[in-house]
């Protein structure tokens, strides 16, 4: 894979996608954790949250990908991006200086991920021929 400068990760606790981008296009890797997301509810007289802990190999693999990453972004609904982000700090922090931001974003489609990045790293966007 040809190294680009930017990365973005849209991140959930079933997938990491993963988009290197650069002049030359963008690069995209789909990441899964290991082990099967599980939905626990809290019980009554229960020690703790009923949340799954968050899946460190998972992160680690995530974070791995993003190590040629000049500048990062990582986007997601939910906890997961906030996890990886504190996952990254705790064991890579040579790749946290790099995080430019961490922010919400619903499940857009892969187009959208890459028009988002390129929009927040100020890349151009793609050029629309007005119809002749």
């Amino acid at each position: 894979m040809p190294s680009h400068f930017h990365a973005i990760v849209w991140i959930d606790h079933t997938q990491a996608r993963i988009f290197h981008l650069g002049l030359s296009g963008s690069d995209e890797i789909t990441l899964h954790p290991h082990l099967a997301t599980r939905h626990l509810h809290h019980k009554a007289n229960e020690i703790g949250s009923g949340h799954a802990a968050p899946d460190k190999t998972f992160y680690a693999e995530v974070t791995k990908a993003l190590a040629d990453a000049g500048e990062v972004l990582i986007i997601g609904p939910a906890n997961a991006k906030t996890e990886l982000a504190s996952h990254i700090r705790a064991n890579a922090p040579d790749v946290a200086k790099r995080i430019a931001a961490v922010e919400t974003a619903d499940h857009p489609s892969d187009n959208e991920i890459v028009a988002y990045a390129k929009r927040h790293f100020k890349l151009p966007l793609p050029r629309v021929q007005a119809p002749t």
